[in-house]
């Protein structure tokens, strides 16, 4: 299905591959109360208001029934996406998938599932060493930019700078829920400052690290050149006796990212981007399904 997906351009009609059949909710952590999504009965109670008795089921059951709603407690989500050089890794097994690719489409499914939920959703993409920012909003037209901007995302340059997205935390003021997608190859970075910032201010911050199954078990060809795309530092070949030591050393640095991810409460996943789209997004959202505290 992922290899399907990869042969079309049209973004939402992988979105609804994507969901169908997923299910629905961030699990958002509504509060319960008189708002306006219908969410289930509970009995009458003294002091309940009258108005929210539900007056065709008292007929039908000879008992008060009041209908109890969801109402939104106020938690914006914000989806940031990794657009540098890096992510324009593709996979050596799926031709058509790279990282970004499997990223914005992945953050664009989140939205998709957010505006359903009539929650508030923006967009934040570090590409180019500058941020591109999309505020907050609801709706399908909301949607509709947010699928425009990350359509639009292309693989450039470097992070931006600490200074740069320090002054990009303005949407932090009200409670919020980032999710943010990269392949981390840089941490510490200026990306992940921001991201253990925001969780020190107490927002609910979940992290999906994506990585290719080359880079995972170290099957690149052998001899094969790699150039940094994000530095100049040359070129670099593996080779055989090579990839023992460079299984070693990734692994060393993504345990150090899950290790501080789990030292700062954050949730995280790792995926590769040969894997099913839904099952991913499955496993991200549930892990993320209890919000941090």
């Amino acid at each position: 299905m992922t290899k399907m997906m990869a042969q079309t351009k049209d973004l939402d009609l992988v979105i609804r591959h994507v969901l169908a059949g997923l299910g629905h909710g961030i699990h958002m952590g509504r509060e319960r109360g008189a708002g306006v999504e219908f969410s289930e009965y509970r009995a009458y109670a003294p002091g309940d208001e009258w108005r929210r008795v539900d007056w065709k089921l008292l007929a039908r059951a000879d008992r008060y029934f009041v209908r109890e709603a969801e109402r939104d407690s106020h938690v914006a989500v914000w989806l940031w996406l990794d657009a540098t050089a890096s992510m324009a890794e593709p996979s050596r097994e799926i031709n058509g998938i790279d990282k970004l690719w499997f990223a914005r489409t992945l953050l664009a499914c989140v939205a998709a599932i957010a505006q359903r939920q009539g929650d508030a959703f923006g967009l934040l993409i570090c590409t180019g060493g500058k941020v591109e920012f999309t505020p907050a909003a609801r709706g399908p037209r909301q949607l509709q930019r947010v699928m425009a901007a990350l359509n639009k995302a292309k693989p450039d340059g470097e992070l931006p700078t600490a200074d740069t997205l320090r002054a990009s935390l303005h949407f932090a003021r009200a409670p919020s829920m980032i999710f943010a997608a990269s392949d981390f190859l840089d941490w510490p970075s200026p990306l992940s400052e921001a991201l253990l910032r925001l969780r020190n201010m107490r927002h609910d911050v979940r992290l999906l690290t994506l990585r290719t199954q080359a880079e995972v078990d170290a099957s690149f060809k052998s001899g094969s050149g790699y150039r940094d795309p994000e530095r100049d530092h040359g070129l670099h070949r593996i080779r055989n006796a090579d990839r023992e030591h460079y299984k070693q050393q990734s692994r060393a640095h993504f345990d150090g990212v899950s290790a501080s991810c789990r030292q700062h409460n954050i949730v995280h996943y790792e995926a590769r981007i040969e894997q099913p789209l839904s099952g991913v997004l499955r496993s991200w959202l549930q892990l993320a399904g209890v919000r941090a505290k």
